[in-house]
């Protein structure tokens, strides 16, 4: 949920990009082999589509050589996250042509051009890596946002300058007023450690205008002696500076952060403008109002929310919600309908633990209190559960809800399979016949049950799930014991597991193969905490 980008962490139908190893073409006796495509797969040629680059292993090298910056994004054809990317890489490709912009995309089928993704270490897709001046062994991780606008402004930012030099007082004037937000590096000498740091956050911030200045009358116009960040913004307090510690002198990484920050209002209401910023911040918390904004008393609500705000500023980040408008496919994520608002929700974001405020009080001291007591660990998270089906067991496949859970999972004299999944996750439905096999085969073995858990709905104490398909196997007897089950997803290396007392037996070292394309592969939860992508 940090992101990215990431960008909802807490909705569920956004997100995520594709994980898993880079595939390759079919095996045949242990070997691998590749199909070749049309006779122009073997040629240096260099080919477009959508005025993306087709890139192979055989004009992988001419492309480098003619294009000093070029972004290549490597893909599956049946990642969905990379087919949702495609119209916003070709859409920046095209803007930069268009711009002018000395850069070029290119893209790479992963799956078919095996040696390209192994040379590369593509373990996830999409994954966009940066090749400047023909360099092949040092390319740049693409640490962007997923959509076009974020691509565009990524690549300008390294085909030009990423800072303005400020030179006098007008100049200074006219760079601060010429946007809602801009950073300006004051350095008593430009070439100092701590000015290159900034350089070094300027190149990476794209989002950001930042300007430099070393003259003594910008120092004396803008009330400053030393070398100082000012964060100049047209919005709550206006201006925010951050003094370099000359001991310490200035890490890159803790600016970055403060600047995403303080870059935020303190206040943020949740839209599709505001939702890469928000996820962006890497905030350990979020503390959301949801309410109806045709309502004149909810909106009311929102001085005492903000009065609140200021005391956590960097720990937790508040943010409005509208049930009526953009908010209203993130309320399953919480078990909520617009009817329920106005309500305050507060959300541990790197396990997505979600803690329910008494729906009384709305005052700024109530809500600093109840956050304060989250903080402090003395506050239980509330748990989401569906209401348990009537016909619950009558499948060979058992349907398990929050409430269900433990008595059916740690029944003693039961051994207990179980996969968690998401109802809109692409490797869970393809192995779904799998488990619905598996299901029938042990459908009449007294002391194995099979079971499934929709973990986008139920939620448990003691079991965090931050992948699907996620699948735990709970042996029978005492101690509450759980073992997570990592390999191949057939139904036959199901069955050696079970059979095995939930542990596969061991076999003479084969020969290592490239994975299935969903073999060994989880798509992350939307609602989980890893860093891998932004949400596209």
């Amino acid at each position: 949920m940090w992101g990215c980008g990431a960008r909802l962490v807490w909705l569920l139908m956004l997100s995520l990009a594709c994980l898993g190893l880079a595939l390759g073409g079919e095996e045949e006796d242990g070997e691998m082999v590749v199909e070749e495509e049309e006779d122009d797969v073997l040629l240096d040629e260099l080919r477009e589509e959508d005025g993306v680059l087709v890139l192979h292993e055989h004009n992988f090298a001419r492309a480098l050589s003619e294009h000093q910056l070029l972004l290549v994004e490597f893909y599956a054809p049946w990642c969905g996250h990379c087919q949702r990317l495609a119209p916003a890489f070709a859409q920046a490709a095209t803007v930069l042509r268009n711009e002018s912009v000395p850069a070029r995309l290119g893209k790479v089928d992963a799956t078919a051009q095996v040696a390209l993704a192994n040379e590369f270490s593509i373990t996830s897709y999409p994954t966009l890596k940066l090749f400047r001046n023909g360099n092949r062994t040092h390319p740049v991780a693409y640490t962007g946002r997923m959509d076009a606008e974020g691509i565009v402004r990524w690549m300008q930012r390294r085909a030009s300058p990423s800072v303005t030099l400020l030179q006098d007082t007008d100049t200074a004037a006219n760079f601060i007023s010429s946007q809602d937000l801009v950073v300006v590096g004051f350095f008593k000498d430009l070439g100092s450690e701590a000015a290159q740091a900034f350089y070094e956050v300027a190149s990476e911030v794209v989002d950001m205008l930042f300007g430099v200045a070393e003259a003594d009358e910008l120092f004396q116009a803008y009330g400053l002696a030393a070398d100082t960040i000012c964060l100049f913004k047209k919005f709550d307090e206006g201006r925010t500076d951050f003094p370099v510690d000359l001991a310490r002198g200035l890490d890159a990484a803790e600016l970055t952060q403060l600047l995403r920050v303080h870059s935020l209002e303190l206040v943020m209401e949740f839209t599709n403008e505001t939702s890469d910023q928000i996820f962006g911040a890497k905030i350990p918390h979020h503390m959301l109002l949801f309410l109806n904004k045709s309502s004149l008393a909810q909106l009311a609500l929102r001085e005492g929310f903000r009065a609140a705000a200021g005391a956590f500023r960097g720990k937790v980040l508040f943010v409005v919600v509208d049930v009526t408008g953009y908010g209203t496919d993130v309320l399953p994520f919480f078990g909520l309908t617009p009817a329920d608002a106005p309500t305050l929700r507060l959300v541990k974001m790197e396990n997505n633990r979600k803690y329910r405020m008494d729906q009384d009080t709305f005052s700024d001291t109530a809500i600093h209190t109840f956050i304060q007591a989250v903080l402090d660990g003395k506050v239980k998270p509330h748990l989401l559960s569906a209401e348990p089906p009537e016909d619950w067991d009558a499948r060979p496949v058992k349907v398990l809800v929050g409430k269900t859970f433990e008595q059916v999972a740690f029944d003693e004299t039961k051994n207990v399979f179980v996969k968690f999944y998401a109802p809109w996750c692409s490797h869970c439905q393809a192995m779904a016949a799998a488990w619905e096999e598996l299901g029938e085969r042990y459908k009449d073995h007294e002391d194995i049950v099979i079971a499934e858990l929709d973990a986008t709905a139920n939620e448990l104490e003691n079991i965090i799930i931050n992948g699907f398909p996620t699948l735990h196997y709970f042996p029978a007897g005492p101690g509450r014991k759980m073992v997570e089950y990592k390999s191949a997803r057939d139904v036959e290396t199901f069955s050696k597991f079970l059979e095995n007392g939930g542990m596969l037996p061991e076999e003479p070292p084969a020969v290592p193969k490239t994975p299935e394309n969903s073999t060994d592969r989880e798509e992350l939860s939307p609602l989980g905490m890893a860093e891998t992508r932004d949400e596209l």
